[in-house]
């Protein structure tokens, strides 16, 4: 929730990146609760987890565009927060077991002193208020059921997180939008250092799972088709997709400004997010055995959070088109077939991931990843160029 004009591009703050480094905790802790229960269950238990902080984090990005994150009592407020958010991370890996209840509290407490700092907002603006107080009747909705979700038995708790991200997730389908000023340069640098904490969070499981072991000819191999792999994510996302998104929302205002962040960041950033995460948890476990076939759970996640993650991509340069056709007189830019090829052949990896050893199953996905920045880099040379070179 946005709806303060901004008055002058903003930067990401020091205070801003201080606080996102117990996300960046916190989101290693997420593939610790996956690797330490590598089943379905641990796995959607990873991703409901996940979602639920995402939304938390997203709060305090759309919090720090429309008020100055260094003024005192703002500033105060996100020290509590980051000490209630690192409460959060800790409890993560037993979020679904006995350490629920200081989760939900944590997560709680976070989400309340976001509440309270939207608040400093609307103070003088009677309409501005009113619609606060309906925001945060929705957004309180969550921390309530997953506290309640602490004190029941299985099935219940993940029926009672589902029915709590949903609640919260579906403002997509059913809100109607809000006119606000958002700073461009801010929201793509904020998510963009977010995708670049994911992407550390997979050099960083690569690291410690390495660490532990003797470093073999298999491992090094695995490895550096690791920081490849990483690399090319890196290159799919910050090459072009980022700047173009940048500059189309610089180009418009109010609730058509506000409905594509929302759209393209707020949503469209999870999946991205979550597919790396997987792909950290597959990476973990190829390490752990290059020479061995991966089991089911370690095959999806490797292969099918990369699939996951360019998936992403395509729902996003499908909404931009989308946006600029409607919106703008400007060319839509390209869109191309190569990441809807790269998802569906690195899904099509899996059964293959199943009876090859995990260190051939890696080299595939990095050829996948790389034959995606080739193509990119030898059939969309100009229009490269072109939206590099009109970036704000």
């Amino acid at each position: 929730m946005a709806d303060r004009p901004v008055e002058r591009e903003q930067r990401v703050t020091p205070l801003e990146l201080f606080f996102d480094l117990v996300v960046v905790f916190a989101i290693t802790q997420v593939t610790q609760l996956m690797s330490n229960d590598l089943s379905w269950r641990g796995l959607g238990h990873g991703m409901l987890v996940l979602a639920a902080i995402w939304w938390l984090w997203t709060g305090y990005a759309w919090l720090t565009n429309s008020l100055e994150p260094e003024e005192g009592v703002v500033r105060a407020g996100m020290f509590a927060a980051m000490a209630a958010m690192f409460l959060v991370a800790l409890t993560v890996p037993r979020a679904f077991g006995g350490e629920g209840v200081l989760f939900a509290v944590g997560y709680l407490v976070v989400r309340l002193i976001n509440l309270a700092l939207y608040g400093r907002s609307g103070r003088g603006d009677r309409d501005l208020s009113r619609r606060l107080v309906r925001f945060a009747t929705r957004e309180m909705i969550t921390p309530v059921l997953i506290l309640a979700a602490a004190f029941v038995e299985t099935p219940w708790p993940e029926a009672l997180w589902v029915i709590a991200l949903g609640a919260v997730y579906s403002d997509a389908v059913f809100g109607r939008g809000r006119d606000a000023n958002i700073s461009p340069s801010h929201f793509a640098e904020r998510y963009g250092l977010i995708v670049i904490i994911a992407l550390g969070e997979s050099v960083i499981s690569l690291g410690v799972a390495a660490r532990h072991r003797s470093l073999t000819i298999g491992i090094v191999s695995a490895s550096l088709l690791g920081i490849l792999v990483i690399a090319a994510l890196w290159w799919a996302y910050f090459d072009v997709l980022a700047v173009l998104t940048q500059r189309q929302l610089a180009h418009t205002s109010g609730r058509t400004q506000a409905q594509l962040a929302r759209d393209h960041y707020r949503y469209l950033h999870l999946p991205m997010i979550a597919g790396i995460v997987l792909f950290a948890l597959g990476l973990k476990e190829t390490i752990g055995n290059v020479g061995e076939p991966l089991g089911a759970v370690a095959a999806v996640a490797l292969c099918g959070g990369l699939s996951l993650h360019f998936s992403a991509h395509v729902v996003q340069r499908l909404r931009l088109v989308y946006f600029i056709r409607h919106t703008s007189s400007e060319r839509p830019g390209y869109i191309g077939p190569g990441r809807l090829a790269a998802a569906v052949l690195t899904l099509a990896l899996i059964p293959a991931a199943l009876e090859l050893p995990a260190l051939v199953s890696l080299g595939l996905a990095t050829a996948v990843c790389c034959g995606l920045i080739a193509w990119d880099l030898i059939h969309y040379r100009q229009d490269r160029v072109e939206v590099r070179r009109a970036r704000p």
